[in-house]
This record gives structure tokens, sequence and C-alpha cells, in this order.
């Protein structure tokens, strides 16, 4: 990750544009190549930033100071520097991920052991499946046989969603498992983000915790 402080103004040109006049700002370039612009007064949200995949060019034939950021739909972020106060890289390696708190980690156990909850016929592959960019909770298959990846979440929001998309884009890479459908469960899912992953073809599946830890266990059973 390279971090730059600058006093720099910015300009977005795409399906809109904007501009931000000339400010002391944290410029954040990330290994996924993602460009994002932060102020000192809105907690972790940037004032305007750039998706990869995307191309970050440092000067132009004009001006040295002028950094231009391009994207696939070949929108812009045009960041004119002024004042460069601190430049770094920093070799952050892999992310070990969300360590998920009790109740999420229970409600993994829970739907692993129940896994019909999700429908009848379904049958557990694994719980913490690897991938390279982190375990997916539950790797499941459905009455048909298809592979079913499930993320868990105690509140199910749009970043959850955004997660089980990048799981499923790299999990239907492999033709031992694609095609891969993908299920977002959790206690309660925001309205937002069941838009979102309707719109990507996610079912999505709302976990009563209370009535899962209450389910009377009969697998072993004397009487």
């Amino acid at each position: 990750m390279r971090l730059v402080i600058a006093r720099c103004s910015v300009d977005y040109a795409g399906r809109l544009t904007a501009h931000l006049p000339s400010a002391p700002r944290l410029i954040l370039v990330k290994a996924d190549g993602s460009v994002s612009i932060h102020a000192d007064d809105r907690a972790y949200k940037p004032l305007n930033w750039m998706s990869p995949p995307c191309t970050l060019k440092e000067g132009s034939d004009e001006n040295d100071s002028v950094w231009t950021v391009i994207n696939k739909a070949g929108e812009k972020l045009i960041i004119t520097m002024e004042e460069i106060l601190h430049d770094s890289s920093h070799e952050l390696g892999v992310d070990p991920g969300l360590i998920k708190d009790g109740v999420e980690a229970h409600l993994q156990e829970l739907l692993a052991d129940r896994i019909e909850t999700l429908g009848e016929g379904y049958s557990l592959i694994r719980r913490e499946y690897p991938t390279a960019i982190g375990p997916v909770d539950i790797l499941c298959r459905d009455a048909d046989g298809a592979t079913v990846a499930v993320e868990i979440k105690r509140r199910g929001e749009i970043d959850g969603v955004e997660q089980l998309t990048r799981y499923l884009e790299l999990l239907n890479r492999d033709p031992h498992l694609a095609p891969v459908k993908g299920v977002f469960a959790a206690q309660e899912i925001k309205p937002q983000a069941r838009v979102l992953a309707t719109d990507r073809g996610i079912g999505c599946v709302v976990l009563d915790y209370n009535a899962m830890r209450g389910i009377e266990d009969d697998k072993l059973r004397l009487f």
C-alpha cells in the first residue's frame, strides 16, 4: 500500500463530473489498483475513489505533478499535486480476513450441522473452504448436486454481498466446482443488501439463531 499526503485538487470525469478544491488530503494506492482520496473529517469514507481494475499514470506531457487514474469504463480521476508532504509504501502481505464474533462463528457451526436449513437435499462439503482471498464460510451442494457457497453474517449488509461476490468469481474459475451459486445468510438482511444480492443472482436466507440453537439433536439418541 502506498500512502501519500499532499496538498492537491481532484477532478472526476465520467458519468458525472466532480471537483475537490485544493486542500491537504490522504491518497491511498492499494495493491489491487484502487485509488482513494481521504479527508480527516469523515471516518472511513473517501471523498472520491476509483475501483479496480484501473491504471495510474503519474505525470503528463504538460505537467509532471498531475496523476491520472483511468478505469475500464474510461472514467478519469485527475489529481493535481501542489505539494507532497509524505510519500511511503508498505507491504502488508496477505490479510487473514475478518475474524467473526462468537455469534457468527456459532451460526456457521449450527448451519453446517443443520445444512438442510438451506433446503431439502442440501449436503455439506466443508466449513471454512480455503481460497486465495480467504475462507468461504460454508461450501455445500444443493439437491441437484450444484455447488453452493454460503456467506454468514450476524447482520447482512452490502459489504457482505460484495465479499460473497468476490468468492463466487474466484470459485467459478475452478472447473471442479463451477458453476457455483451463492447464498447470503444472516440473522437480519438489510433491504439494500437484499436488492444487490438479488440483482447478482445470490439467494438470501434469514437465520433464526435461537431456533437453530433450540433444535433438538437427534443424531445421537439412546431412546
